[in-house]
């Protein structure tokens, strides 16, 4: 039995215009099982349904379809248990401009009913276990947004929680802050946490998480470790660089070889091709290319990545949904 699990999760909202009022359905049917100490991550584009489906795990909005079991209390029926056993992190973030980390900890712990004295003491160990006892009492305008991101994740976890929500948590962060996040996330596993987060950087979700459910349209499309995932596509990816103004022809020129079983345009005059073996397509894609009178600039072998299964999945690249 999963610490999280979810059955037939759904929920839809209606947009209104001066004409008419159309319904979006942005989570169809979730199912997911998660277990209890693993970093579960949520991969997908923006509008995907991952933030829809973490606030109605959170209890911050009420499902229209489905149910879910979180640290075994049900999320319709037991709402005050399901809040006691979670830590819910926005991507908006949570904290001040002036008040200080320290302030916004021992405030976040006293509204979970914990005694001032308590307070404190958590608040102290908190600030020592993300790094920012030096900045403790500074205003939190006056930090980096790696350093107030570290508060928001400090906040939603004062009262121990058993598992951690987490929305985008590295969204915004340059890539030396991004990596002392992946760290500190980490490290709320090794202390007995489940960690649930959302990202879109497929880098993120390859590197930190144990496992994966990747998610389209309010649709789970695929799900498994990372590895397993991209075992799951046969073959190697090839990338071709042909040139902006000889991108189109080169498409139209592979579409249909035999050794091909994927052509896609990619920015730059860049092609992607899947195929059976990287090895023996390298010369054919280039010979071909040359028979039609077009250069190629680059070309590489790569095997496939979490952006290469949604593209089997879906039809498009994540990178550029």
């Amino acid at each position: 039995m999963g610490i999280i699990e979810i059955k037939g999760l759904a929920k839809s909202f209606e947009t209104r215009s001066k004409r008419k009022t159309t319904k979006v359905d942005a989570v169809v049917g979730v199912d997911l099982d998660v277990a209890e100490g693993e970093i579960f991550g949520f991969l997908g584009p923006n509008g995907a349904g991952k933030t829809t489906t973490l606030r109605m795990l959170a209890t911050l909005i009420v499902p229209d379809a489905g149910d879910a079991t979180i640290a075994g209390a049900d999320l319709r029926t037991q709402q005050a248990r399901v809040r006691e056993a979670i830590g819910y992190i926005s991507q908006g973030g949570a904290t001040y401009d002036d008040a200080t980390a320290r302030e916004e900890l021992v405030l976040q712990a006293r509204m979970h009913g914990i005694s001032k004295a308590e307070a404190q003491r958590r608040a102290v160990t908190a600030l020592a276990a993300f790094d920012l006892t030096e900045y403790a009492d500074r205003q939190c305008k006056t930090y980096s947004g790696g350093q107030r991101r570290r508060v928001d994740i400090a906040m939603g976890i004062i009262h121990e929680p058993k598992i951690v929500f987490l929305d985008e948590p590295t969204s915004g962060l340059d890539p030396q802050s991004r990596a002392h996040m992946w760290d500190e996330v980490r490290r709320l596993r090794s202390e007995g946490m489940t960690v649930f987060l959302t990202t879109h950087y497929l880098e993120e979700a390859d590197q930190l998480c144990d496992r994966v459910a990747i998610i389209d349209g309010g649709t789970i499309v695929a799900e498994g470790t990372p590895d397993a995932l991209k075992r799951e596509i046969s073959g190697d990816i090839v990338t071709v660089g042909v040139g902006e103004d000889f991108a189109e022809k080169a498409s139209e020129v592979l579409t249909g070889q035999d050794y091909l079983s994927a052509v896609e345009i990619r920015d730059g005059g860049r092609l992607r091709l899947a195929v059976e073996a990287g090895e023996t397509a390298v010369p054919l894609v280039m010979r071909t290319l040359e028979d039609a009178g077009i250069a190629t600039a680059t070309i590489e072998v790569h095997r496939p990545t979490l952006d290469d299964v949604f593209l089997t999945k879906t039809g498009r690249s994540l990178r550029e949904s």
